[in-house]
């Protein structure tokens, strides 16, 4: 049936644009790029990815038991004891920017000024003054051989498994040597991605370990569509890369015959961070051979390591024309910030959750907020009121050498004229009014605290969120917000923009910005 024009209801008759705003879904919360720093991709000529944990999303819970059990049969043969085999494990306790400290056993939570501000011995949560004595004397410096820093969800099961074994040991009378234990644990676990014990059981079942992500080949071929040219930039070693990504992207679109046709320059084994430090040399494989690269190189080749100068050489551009998508802090995007001018994007996969737990306890944070603003009020009214008491107290109490009392401020110069008996009654008053305001307080912190264990709790059971620590970033959010251009949780979620995409940042503001409406 055709509907003539003056058949439709007025209601319905909206302007294009109009019509056009309110049908246009927004991008739901969890799929958004994220932006720290103004970028244009329109000024972009060039995007390289990493592999691992970039373009091939692990399933994290799988790699890490992998992970641990591939390790704890290594330390087995190493000499410790068989019943570490059966001990419990929390893949669940890590998250990426812990500090571990060899010394003591402990893992920590560090804010942006590497300030600890949560911790655990095992699977036992340190007490205030522990954190206190140990930690708030002496500035912390996590690049000493003293503490390792956790910054990759690959090192995750190194975390869980340390906890696990410092908590179990102790449990059965075992002396331990802290540091002794970590480093077994770091050179078992390299023993096992060296000797294909974790790469050759991912490789032989990648659905079990590898989410294959159904809009990362259609999110390549957009931004190779709008002219931009792609690089793979990977530490991974040539066979492994072919296996992930012919399982990542082949025969995923009619257009790219096999996984290299979607980029233009690949290196693989490329030793990240060393690649944007030193001059290594590009190489490219011959049979079992390798010789030095030829310039222009190849599409359709796979090069081996190199370095930053030889690539952008390659590339034929520098600086900020280039944008690296990569999961790494320091490997992908803080190393390649510092030696370079490269736009950087970070994928963290654990965004999603982040987001989602920030969306459910939305209404808890507001109350948070809304309360530490009546604390505020509470301590001036404190001040106000102690203030008062003390100009009372002094005018009932005159100096020794006889001088007149004077308020300490001028807030009521009329009380020098009162009686004995009022200024008594007026310090009573004021005493319950300090009285009332401390109670306050008191039910305001105990309101607070209880909040901050549940929002804690909603992030993430053991260290709360991931980005941020109390009302401060975390270490690893401060690295994130000055490092990475852009983050997101998947590179597929680039499909949601276009190519050409003016990525705004949000406005900074700083604590003598906030609040002026109010006042």
């Amino acid at each position: 049936m055709t509907v003539s024009p003056q058949s439709v209801s007025p209601q319905l008759q909206l302007p294009l644009d109009d019509f056009a705003i309110r049908q246009a879904p927004g991008i739901p919360r969890r799929q958004r790029v994220f932006c720290n720093r103004h970028l244009r991709m329109s000024g972009i000529a060039w995007v390289g990815f990493d592999m691992d944990y970039t373009l091939a999303i692990y399933d994290q819970p799988a790699m890490d038991e992998l992970s641990i059990r591939a390790t704890v049969n290594k330390l087995v043969l190493r000499g410790y004891p068989d019943f570490i085999v059966r001990i419990p494990q929390s893949t669940d306790f890590p998250v990426r920017g812990l500090l571990i400290d060899k010394r003591f056993g402990h893992v920590l939570k560090m804010d942006r000024y590497k300030h600890v501000c949560k911790g655990y011995h095992g699977f036992r949560e340190l007490s205030k003054d522990e954190l206190r004595q140990l930690y708030h004397a002496k500035k912390i410096r996590p690049a000493t051989p003293r503490y390792h820093w956790i910054d990759t969800l690959y090192a995750l099961s190194e975390v869980a498994l340390y906890a696990a074994l410092v908590d179990a040991l102790e449990k059965n009378g075992f002396a331990v040597d802290y540091a002794r234990v970590f480093s077994d644990i770091r050179e078992s676990i390299d023993e096992a991605h060296r000797d294909g014990t974790i790469l050759d059981a991912v490789t032989s079942d990648l659905p079990r370990f590898v989410k294959r992500d159904p809009n990362l080949a259609a999110t390549l071929h957009k931004l190779r569509s709008a002219g931009k040219k792609l690089f793979l930039l990977t530490n991974s070693r040539g066979e492994y890369t072919e296996k992930m990504m012919t399982y990542l992207l082949g025969g995923s679109m009619p257009e790219y015959p096999t996984w290299r046709n979607f980029f233009d320059v690949v290196i693989v084994a490329a030793t990240k961070p060393a690649f944007f430090q030193e001059r290594r040399p590009l190489l490219e494989r011959d049979g079992n051979a390798l010789r030095p690269a030829s310039f222009p190189l190849e599409r359709g080749r796979a090069y081996e390591g190199g370095n930053l100068q030889d690539l952008e050489r390659a590339l034929g551009v520098t600086g900020d024309q280039i944008l690296y998508v990569g999961d790494h802090i320091y490997g992908d995007i803080l190393r390649s910030k510092k030696e370079s001018a490269w736009r950087t994007a970070m994928i963290m996969q654990e965004l999603e959750q982040e987001v989602f737990a920030y969306e459910t306890c939305k209404r808890d944070l507001d109350r948070a907020e809304r309360l530490e603003e009546e604390r505020e009020k509470l301590e001036d009214e404190l001040r106000f009121f102690q203030t008062r008491f003390k100009d009372v107290s002094r005018l009932l109490e005159p100096r020794s050498n006889g001088a007149s009392a004077r308020p300490s401020s001028p807030q009521l110069p009329s009380l020098t004229s009162s009686t004995p008996a009022e200024l008594e009654a007026e310090r009573a008053r004021v005493k319950r009014a300090v009285e009332r305001v401390r109670g306050r307080l008191r039910q305001v912190d105990a309101e607070l605290t209880a909040l901050e264990r549940k929002t804690d709790d909603t992030f993430h059971p053991f260290w709360g969120s991931l980005l941020k620590e109390g009302n401060e970033q975390s270490s690893f959010g401060a690295q994130v917000e000055e490092y990475a251009c852009l983050y997101t949780s998947k590179v597929s979620n680039l499909l949601h923009y276009s190519p050409q995409q003016f990525f705004r940042s949000p406005r900074d503001v700083m604590a003598h910005e906030i609040g002026i409406d109010d006042e």
